[in-house]
């Protein structure tokens, strides 16, 4: 039967009551209004036979938000006059000015449409009775499900093409002022189609901390409906203080803060769980037999405690977390380096177990985290995971307060913590540029960590370098680096725009500030990575070229660049090399091992005793070579890659074997290299060779910059061998995976190189290293 204007009225009455109970909770109130317009729905079907109302879409899943559509099916069995039928139903709805997104059809009819609009199907998912025939319901949802699972190698990876086009046309929820709350990445689209993914059986999106994100959106939705009385998804910047104020948050930022928590946990769990979907329909491309399965991907080494596995990195089998405080940045470091995200279980178990680091941090735990600085943008999805479990603020307490933190300034495009990521990320492809790539990488991910307190936030965020950088392990000297980083990120910048460049003073100034070129040429690449980072519009060519003239004039005036000498030898190192005779130490460290070969000196010593500890896993952190009359002392500092150090006596042989040319290095390590498969990687800047002849007054300084891997220096010495070069003294340093490597070098006749074999050096080394 009909209903009455009476019944309309009722419903808009009880509506509205709704709205206005504060005793309800959003999810309340959202089931509430739902439950609201089942009764209503039901009334104006009344008692009729061979058809359902079926609820889909939001009001499916009882989320009816204040101007929320009632979106509805009315599926029958092929009824004549089923037309009459619907016309009873929609025109009060129409008439009562509820808004209605409907269709009539047959469960034949639903599954055709479905097969052909993934948007339909998705929202079918959702499908629930509401009145009328249940067993056409049932039957209904029963045949939409089974079509899905049937075809669901098909449709899921049409949902992700789907949900990336809404990405890059709605950009990133979690960092845009007015963003789509709906259709942006980490919107409540990305849950409803994780939604679907479960419904697949295909994978299993996380489920506690997603369900309180989503209902927060969905709560920041219903808020903008009613103070802007329409229904719309764009939070306006309008708007932002009074949905604030309707929430019960304390002004417009701290809006927008809570969405971007909700929407980066949103959209770390999508890309979790799309690979999963991606690894399980990949297998069945290549219908990897049930044999295979039950053996499982092979595990590759990474680092100690760390493997790759099935395109992610987890912990090894014998890892303990509890026990070994670093290995929370080891893994999270080798992830990055390798390309790969770190597993959710791993992540989980890191966050459970992880011991936390000593203060000071201990060397391989600074190193790490510089390592998975220097990734670059592989970088970013890891910091994200150990983000999302809480376990950066646990490694930076200060962090806390720039997380999720907006920044208004429409020029930036990121909160203040990713923005000191991104800044750290175009750091990594400026390391070339600088010799302490380490400086340069925790004064990126630094440099704006006094956003998070009150007051000037260069003076702020100095501060709190002061106190943090000891604590990560930081000497005095680095530390007073780092805090003028900091302080004066926005020096060269701020005077290269604003100041007379031909005015003595503006150079002085700026002179007085850096105090070094070491520090002049960090600020330089900060001072560009941050304009990188904060918008496609700040780094232009103009701002570039004032930076670099104001840079060029200051380096000029502190005079060029000290070539890093060699530390000097022990007193029981000297006392080896006067004996003269054949010799391999090894001294085990609180983190490291100091290993000490002398030998006579030749040419090419340095290649084939890298190479030899290279072979046995041991990774080089620092090392310097010293010729002390025609006995070579060269000191390793030394740790394995995994497991544990090498015993020295089988080191010990395998030394003098490459010395006596019995042991055939360059080929056991090609062979090794090729036994591995190939990983994925990430991009690093190419390496950078400079050649100093005025640097030395005896030798050539060769300084090489290059990303660290495995038989790095085996690959330098041996060219500066092939091509008769000695190195009288070099200076190796490896900062997280940044190597920084100085050669004194002479040619044959003991001289300088002259300008023709320092440029094929030069030449011989970079194609060594591509």
């Amino acid at each position: 039967m009909l209903s009455s204007p009476a019944d309309h009225f009722q419903y808009g009455t009880e509506r509205e009551q709704l709205l206005a109970r504060p005793d309800l909770d959003g999810p309340g109130r959202r089931r509430a209004l739902a439950d609201a317009a089942d009764r209503w729905l039901a009334e104006l079907l009344g008692d009729a036979s061979g058809v359902a109302i079926v609820a889909v879409g939001g009001y499916g899943r009882r989320e009816l938000s204040p101007g929320s559509d009632l979106d509805v099916v009315l599926v029958h069995d092929n009824r004549a006059d089923i037309a009459e039928q619907a016309e009873r139903i929609w025109y009060p709805i129409w008439d009562s000015g509820v808004r209605l997104d409907h269709a009539v059809r047959t469960v034949a009819e639903v599954r055709r449409v479905a097969a052909q609009d993934l948007k339909a199907q998705l929202g079918l998912l959702d499908a629930r009775h509401v009145a009328g025939d249940a067993e056409l319901t049932r039957t209904l949802r029963s045949a939409v499900l089974s079509d899905w699972r049937a075809f669901a190698h098909r449709r899921l990876p049409e949902l992700l093409a789907y949900g990336r086009e809404r990405a890059q046309r709605f950009g990133e929820l979690a960092f845009l002022i007015e963003p789509d709350l709906k259709e942006a990445r980490g919107g409540l689209r990305d849950v409803q189609a994780l939604r679907a993914v479960a419904a697949s059986w295909l994978a299993d999106p996380p489920h506690g901390p997603l369900e309180a994100a989503y209902q927060r959106l969905l709560d920041v939705r219903d808020a903008l409906h009613r103070v802007t009385g329409r229904s719309s998804d764009r939070l306006l910047l309008q708007d932002h203080d009074a949905v604030a104020e309707a929430l019960g948050l304390h002004g417009g930022d701290a809006l927008l803060r809570t969405v971007a928590e909700a929407a980066r946990t949103i959209a770390y769990a999508s890309d979790t769980t799309w690979r999963q979907v991606e690894r399980v329909l990949e297998a069945r491309r290549r219908r990897v037999p049930w044999q295979a399965r039950r053996i499982g991907p092979t595990r590759l080494p990474l680092a100690e405690g760390v493997v790759a596995q099935g395109g992610e990195v987890v912990l090894a089998r014998d890892a303990q977390p509890r026990h070994d405080p670093v290995l929370l940045l080891r893994a999270a470091a080798a992830a990055a380096q390798a390309g790969l995200p770190l597993s959710p279980h791993a992540v989980e178990r890191l966050a459970e177990e992880s011991a936390p680091l000593p203060v000071p941090w201990p060397a391989p735990a600074r190193d790490a985290l510089i390592s998975l600085l220097g990734a670059g943008e592989a970088c970013v999805p890891v910091w994200e995971a150990l983000d999302q479990a809480g376990l950066i603020v646990r490694l930076l307490p200060d962090w806390e307060r720039v997380r999720c933190r907006p920044q208004r300034n429409p020029v930036h495009r990121f909160t203040v913590d990713r923005h000191l990521v991104e800044t750290a990320v175009q750091a990594a492809a400026l390391t070339r540029r600088v010799a302490r790539p380490d400086l340069l990488l925790v004064g990126a991910l630094l440099h704006d960590i006094g956003k998070g307190w009150p007051g000037d936030h260069l003076a702020t965020g100095e501060a709190i370098v002061r106190d943090l950088a000891p604590a990560l392990g930081f000497d005095a000297a680095d530390t007073d680096v780092l805090a003028r980083l900091v302080r004066h990120h926005l020096l060269l910048m701020h005077t290269a725009t604003r100041r007379d460049l031909d005015d003595p003073a503006t150079v002085d100034a700026v002179v007085k500030a850096v105090g070094s070129v070491e520090v002049l040429e960090l600020l330089h690449a900060l001072t560009e990575a941050d304009a990188l980072a904060t918008g496609p519009t700040v780094w232009t060519a103009w701002r570039r070229g004032l930076v670099e003239e104001l840079v060029a004039r200051t380096y000029s005036a502190l005079h060029g660049r000290p070539v890093p000498a060699a530390p000097a030898l022990s007193p029981a190192q000297r006392a080896l090399a006067r004996n003269g005779e054949f010799a391999v130490t090894l001294e085990p460290q609180a983190h490291t091992a100091t290993l000490t070969v002398v030998a006579p000196d030749r040419v090419g010593l340095l290649a084939l005793v890298a190479g030899v500890l290279s072979l046995h896993r041991l990774q080089v952190h620092a090392a310097t070579t010293e010729t002390v009359g025609d006995v070579a002392v060269q000191v390793w500092q030394v740790i394995p890659a995994y497991g544990s150090l090498p015993d020295v006596a089988a080191l010990r042989e395998d030394v003098r074997r490459a010395l006596d040319g019995h042991l055939d290095v360059a080929g056991r390590l090609a062979r090794r290299e090729a036994a591995y498969a190939p990983r994925q990687g990430v991009r690093v800047p190419p390496p950078r060779v400079d050649v100093l002849p005025a640097a030395s007054e005896s030798a050539t300084v060769v300084e090489v910059r290059a990303h660290d891997g495995p038989a790095l220096l085996h690959k330098i010495g041996q060219v500066l061998a092939d091509v008769g070069v000695d190195v009288r003294r070099a200076r190796v340093a490896t900062l997280g995976a940044e190597a920084v490597d100085v050669f004194y070098v002479v040619d044959e006749a003991g001289e300088k190189l002259d300008p023709e074999l320092s440029a094929l050096v030069k030449k011989r080394i970079l194609a060594a290293l591509r």
